[in-house]
């Protein structure tokens, strides 16, 4: 019997190498497989229906939306963005282990609905670092640097929602911290419940 997999939702403050965290994971964990969100906004040169997002009608997503299928959703600059739920729980239920990287926001709208999820927070070193790695982008002005750092603050009163917290030195240490942390949440016992089962009914036999 095909045990389920984990939902691994990531989030963090914009700027502490979530995304390359992401990329590392997928390409060291084989099992691992990232959800595409679903979107109303008009495909960029390129992108692929079903591959790079779930392209929808507005009506289409409101429609999601009043049926409950989504686990997070947000609408940000008049489209609407979001997790399919059931995308997501086919993955699980096939043993897939599903990562998703989003907001604070995002990520509790998960947590009320799927609360057992592995949800993981991503921190820089210190401000100082986290400010010098978004200033080497050399795509925001000092004030426009300042003023993420102050929202910055304020994403990290979510921090206590999480189960785990992951200090981004170098991307490798906290990969390797993020698999650890898959390890062992496929060991705890509410999730063997199967495995439990199984070894007791072999027992009696």
């Amino acid at each position: 019997m095909t045990q389920p997999g984990i939902l691994i939702v990531l989030s963090g403050p914009s700027g502490t190498g979530k995304g390359t965290i992401c990329r590392e994971l997928l390409r060291s964990y084989s099992n691992l497989h990232y959800s595409i969100s679903a979107t109303t906004r008009a495909p960029r040169t390129g992108e692929i229906d079903g591959v790079n997002y779930l392209f929808l009608t507005h009506d289409k997503f409101q429609e999601m939306i009043a049926s409950n299928d989504f686990l997070e959703w947000a609408e940000v600059y008049g489209n609407y963005y979001g997790t399919p739920r059931s995308y997501v729980m086919e993955l699980l239920d096939s043993g897939k282990d599903v990562i998703l990287e989003i907001d604070t926001q995002g990520a509790m709208q998960v947590k009320n609905k799927f609360p057992q999820g592995v949800f993981i927070y991503v921190v820089p070193p210190t401000l100082d670092e986290l400010a010098n790695r978004i200033h080497k982008r050399g795509t925001e002005t000092m004030e426009a640097i300042k003023k993420r750092l102050g929202c910055v603050r304020n994403e990290l009163s979510y921090v206590n929602n999480y189960n785990y917290i992951v200090v981004n030195d170098q991307v490798s240490n906290a990969v390797n911290q993020i698999e650890a942390i898959i390890g062992a949440e496929k060991c705890h016992v509410t999730r063997n419940s199967r495995l439990i089962d199984q070894i007791y009914n072999l027992s009696s036999q």
